[in-house]
């Protein structure tokens, strides 16, 4: 039976050589080639990769089928970061882009992450078409690409990096005689943040900055716990940040100067408060659903229009898309701002932490300090919770029906935007999604006292066995 694809919050994925195989990534191609085919005109993809195992082969695949279906192959030679994708998308007026990556996945794992012409991920009214077109071919895996024609190749880079260079004032970071480490994890993002920062004359020192298939063994997420060569070559440089990009470079990890990670929903909140300061935009702030309310503090300190979005950064590409906010985030580290990209962009978001901290000259810690003592503080989490079928098939049934209290705090209000969020009577939250690849819930807490998020978190992880 053939392998059933479909397209998650951020492209289809799965582990090469058991479901990821030649055979269903013709099928995945050939559903996006007809789709595409089906808009009319001239239609005509960029074709781009990661630095995984077997990248280049997948991308020349690709663009042999599309062209069998009359679809213009533009191809992406070298590994690229996702938002520079998008970004060519909209420079070369393309029909869309097929990047094959899976993102901060294991390195086991490959995807494909489809974007529409405006360079966004793909909505679920476009992604159902594509599974549509996949599920018609039935049991029928397509023939391999014969095209022996060498397509048009495009560098990506120079007009992404000149485009980010526009939107981040690299001379405050060079005037201020900072020195940034930067973190590639081995991925698509080695050669973009640390090329656009020496060309400013800003001091770089890098690490894990070569190509590794296998990204040291280990999943190519800046998460806290992998950044320790970053923090290393931080104390042997006395560097100010340090800033890191994960497998596709879509995703940011930041690193104080004392070493302490600072997590993604405190540098949303804190860029958001930053682009008030210095570029006076005023239009809106999106979030997910999952993400700290302290950027809804912010919102409303600065009475700015908050919107709440499901997760998935699709649903603030749209905004960005009606210039309807000045910046949206997800406290899974993605990030962009008013006029860029309707994409993720950790290359962007590192540079403007960097600049942030050169203009204000102080610590994104004292910052941080600073905004708690402007509208309060927060302290969010994130666990995964893994449920037994049994379990699982319980706690479906009980997040239909709204709890009246969570760990002996009455519950004032339910967001059902994405998952079950309850928020509750001290102004703290708990929000549940259940995974849909996974027996998984993720459980997400935030409290307004420190020394209240364990219990919590706690009593939001016993909810869901009781």
């Amino acid at each position: 039976m053939a392998t059933e694809i479909k397209f998650g919050t951020s492209g289809w994925r799965a582990i090469v050589a058991d479901e990821f195989t030649f055979a269903n990534i013709r099928r995945a191609v050939t559903g996006i080639a007809k789709y595409v085919a089906e808009q009319g005109g001239e239609p005509k993809v960029l074709v781009g990769r990661d630095p995984r195992f077997l990248g280049e082969m997948f991308v020349a695949e690709a663009a042999k089928l599309l062209a069998a279906h009359g679809v213009k192959p533009l191809v992406i030679p070298e590994a690229a970061p996702t938002p520079a994708i998008a970004y060519a998308v909209q420079q070369h007026k393309a029909s869309g882009a097929i990047n094959f990556t899976a993102s901060h996945n294991p390195p086991e794992y490959n995807g494909i992450k489809f974007s529409t012409p405006d360079g966004a991920p793909a909505l679920p009214e476009v992604t159902h078409k594509i599974e549509a077109e996949i599920k018609a071919l039935g049991e029928m895996i397509p023939a391999a690409g014969s095209s022996k024609e060498k397509f048009e190749e495009v560098d990506v880079k120079p007009a992404y990096l000149k485009r980010v260079a526009e939107l981040v004032d690299l001379a405050a970071i060079q005037k201020a005689g900072l020195t940034v480490v930067f973190d590639p994890f081995w991925g698509a993002g080695r050669g973009y943040s640390s090329d656009v920062l020496r060309e400013h004359g800003v001091k770089v020192e890098t690490v894990h900055d070569y190509r590794d298939v296998l990204f040291g063994g280990h999943a190519p997420e800046p998460d806290d716990e992998l950044l320790e060569a970053c923090k290393h070559k931080m104390k042997e440089t006395g560097a100010a940040i340090g800033i890191a990009t994960d497998g596709d470079a879509d995703r940011f990890g930041i690193v104080d100067g004392d070493g302490k990670f600072i997590q993604p929903n405190y540098i949303i909140a804190l860029l958001f408060d930053y682009l008030v300061e210095t570029r006076g935009w005023r239009n809106g702030v999106a979030k997910s659903v999952a993400t700290t309310n302290l950027v809804n503090a912010l919102a409303e300190h600065y009475k700015i229009e908050l919107h709440e979005t499901p997760v998935g950064f699709k649903y603030i590409g749209e905004l960005i898309n009606k210039d309807a906010i000045a910046i949206g985030g997800e406290e899974s580290a993605g990030l962009t701002i008013r006029g860029h990209v309707p994409e993720k962009d950790g290359v962007l978001a590192g540079l403007l932490a960097a600049e942030m901290v050169a203009v204000r000259g102080k610590s994104l810690g004292d910052q941080l300090k600073g905004l708690f003592a402007k509208v309060g503080s927060y302290y969010p989490m994130r666990e995964n919770f893994r449920l037994t079928p049994e379990v699982k098939a319980a706690f479906v049934e009980k997040i239909k029906h709204d709890p009246a209290e969570i760990g002996g705090l009455k519950v004032t209000g339910v967001v059902r935007t994405d998952g079950l969020k309850l928020l509750l009577d001290d102004g703290s939250w708990v929000c549940y999604r259940l995974s849909g690849t996974e027996p998984v819930v993720r459980v997400y807490t935030e409290s307004r006292k420190e020394s209240e998020l364990q219990p919590l978190s706690d009593a939001a992880k016993a909810w869901v066995m009781a």
